[in-house]
């Protein structure tokens, strides 16, 4: 499992890497915690459930996103470890972590939401999963 960052003019792109789609969720959702503070330094103490659906795929992933996003900024959090299921169009997952600590964790950003710029959810072709999306900040 990987995450990485892409360039996109003013905002930036979130990719995750698995082995299974929740997998690729996971990773992506990391890089985008990554984007506002450093994840290794995010306890993951304070367990938040979520849940979602859509009519496809790549839906589901912003609609993850939104969802961890929405998490983020309503609980004061920062998440460091993601764990989900995928049933069909169903996501029920959990992110961990702790209230923002602005000295500690020094946030750069506030991410407002997951766009459908960019937004893919496909298989490679050695069967790793790759989600991606530029985020808005």
């Amino acid at each position: 499992m990987a995450w990485e960052h892409f360039a996109h003019g003013a905002d930036i792109g979130v990719r995750g890497i698995g082995a299974t789609q929740a997998e690729a969720f996971e990773e992506a959702a990391l890089a985008m915690t990554a984007v506002v503070a450093d994840p290794s330094r995010i306890a993951p103490q304070i367990p938040v459930d979520l849940h979602c659906d859509a009519p496809d795929l790549e839906l589901l992933f912003a609609d993850w996103l939104n969802a961890v996003i929405y998490a983020m900024a309503t609980h004061d959090l920062l998440f460091s470890r993601f764990e989900l299921s995928i049933d069909g169009y169903a996501l029920a997952g959990r992110a961990w972590g702790e209230h923002v600590d602005r000295e500690r964790h020094q946030p750069a950003v506030e991410i407002k939401g997951a766009t459908y710029t960019a937004l893919s959810v496909a298989q490679r072709d050695d069967g790793t999963w790759v989600a991606q999306c530029v985020v808005d900040v």
